[in-house]
Order: C-alpha cells, then sequence, then structure tokens
C-alpha cells in the first residue's frame, strides 16, 4: 500500500493547526493576522455578512458545511456535511477538493502558518 506524502503533510499540518488554534487566546495577535490574510486573500469571494461567490464566513467555525440556506453550495459540499473546526479548515484551506471533491472552491491557502490564522480569526468570530 502506497503512502501519499501530500495526504500525511497535510494531516501532520491539520494537527499542528488543530493544537495551535485551540489554546490560543481569544484577542490573539495570530487572529490579528487572520484577519489581514483574510483581507486581503479571502474577500474576493467572501465577506464576513454577506454571500457573495462564496458564503458568508461570520459564524464558519462550528457550523456544519452547506448550512447558510441563503446560499447555493455544490452538492458535494451540501452532503459533506462537515463541522468547521480548526481541523477540518485546516484541510479546506490547505486543498478544498482533497476534503471534498467536486466542490466549488478552487483557492487554496498553501502556507500552514497562513491556514492556521485564518482560522484562528474566524474562530474568534465565532466567539468559541
Amino acid at each position: 500500500m502506497g503512502l501519499n506524502v501530500r495526504s500525511v503533510l497535510v494531516t501532520y499540518g491539520a494537527a499542528v493547526a488543530l493544537a495551535f488554534v485551540a489554546t490560543m487566546p481569544a484577542g490573539s495577535q495570530v487572529a490579528d493576522r487572520g484577519k489581514e490574510l483574510f483581507e486581503k486573500r479571502c474577500t474576493g469571494c467572501h465577506a464576513l455578512d454577506n454571500d457573495r461567490e462564496g458564503p458568508r464566513l461570520r459564524g464558519v467555525y462550528g457550523r456544519t458545511s452547506g448550512a447558510v440556506e441563503s446560499f447555493t453550495y455544490s452538492d458535494a459540499l451540501k452532503k459533506a456535511a462537515i463541522r468547521w473546526d480548526a481541523y477540518s479548515l485546516e484541510r479546506w484551506l490547505a486543498d478544498p477538493n482533497e476534503l471534498v471533491p467536486d466542490n466549488d472552491m478552487a483557492f487554496r491557502l498553501v502556507k500552514a502558518d497562513e491556514r492556521a490564522a485564518v482560522t484562528a480569526f474566524l474562530k474568534q468570530l465565532s466567539g468559541k
């Protein structure tokens, strides 16, 4: 049985991000950096409070995939029923198509520290 190195690295990165975000205080510098990254990298398709090309993202942390009723999701993402947390967001932002094949999001954040920062920002917005 062959070992998929990319999957191993994404899983390892997700575990690190999960541990990092889970222990982070609410108003941390990481979340502040995540806000900056979100504004630069994500707002082309997403807003916090309005659906755009992508669904609104305020409250995404803890929400189930495909749950914003006003947004039209791909069938794949609606059926995935993923609860967005540090682990799932890390995997999603690293490679959305690997987590949910045939979804409509092509964007990726290549750097693990950027994924962790954006996840920290989204977690902070949810009050968790």
